[in-house]
């Protein structure tokens, strides 16, 4: 009886983990080969366009900039913030002496063994700390562009429209990889509950990734600033 249970977790949860793997391996393919498909390429590229009009004439605009910033900023510390308030109180699940695991013992499927729940913890634990991480360094790259971006335009300065826009790729990268880290947590969060709910939420998010990161519409070609990223893909 106890195999069948530890069963459950030993197929179903890794097999939902592989979906979510899967899928972004996928993604980060179109987004390396087709980035134009993407909405991740369609907003870096418009990204780059928007860096570009913002250096080129910063005396008028460089308020709408700070601006920008600062609300990219806001999500990017709302998340981290969020993050590390659930590492927070995974740690004190975890250093608590009180076991959550035994009124859940009739009431799911799965192993509830102190190992398996162990597991859980850290697993979820690990995750959101590395979803903490990204979102930092994400903040980092975006404050730094934040400075660079009024810069004036000079042949002869180090910094260039493509180094602030390499900046801010690198910030929202990090921001994005922060993110979804957290979506593939939030089926890990139902593992408490059993296996069952990891998997069924693993496949109910891989449509709802496809609807929001697939690109529907139609680029030009020949628009300025987007040869670079149809031919040799994006710069990540």
């Amino acid at each position: 009886m106890e195999w069948r249970k530890c069963y459950l977790d030993l197929v179903l949860v890794p097999f939902g983990l592989f979906l979510n793997v899967s899928y972004h391996c996928w993604l980060w393919r179109m987004v390396r080969n087709k980035p134009m498909n993407t909405l991740i390429g369609v907003n870096s590229a418009a990204r780059r366009l928007w860096v570009m009009a913002i250096m080129k004439d910063g005396d008028k605009k460089n308020i709408i900039a700070v601006q920008t910033f600062r609300n990219t900023m806001m999500a990017s510390i709302l998340m981290a913030t969020t993050t590390i308030l659930i590492c927070t109180g995974l740690g004190a699940v975890i250093s608590s002496t009180y076991s959550i695991k035994k009124p859940l013992n009739d009431s799911i499927y799965g192993a509830h063994g102190e190992f398996v729940m162990a597991l859980k913890y850290a697993s979820l634990l690990l995750i959101f700390l590395f979803a903490f991480l990204f979102n930092s360094l994400s903040l980092r790259f975006v404050n730094q562009a934040n400075y660079l971006i009024n810069t004036p335009l000079d042949p002869t300065l180090i910094v260039t429209v493509d180094y602030v826009c390499d900046l801010l790729e690198k910030g929202f990268i990090l921001n994005t990889v922060g993110n979804r880290l957290v979506y593939v947590g939030l089926p890990l969060l139902l593992w408490i509950f059993g296996p069952v709910l990891v998997f069924m939420c693993s496949v109910f998010m891989i449509p709802i990734f496809y609807h929001l990161d697939v690109f529907y519409g139609k680029m030009e070609p020949g628009d300025e600033g987007l040869e670079g990223l149809e031919e040799g893909g994006m710069r990540l």
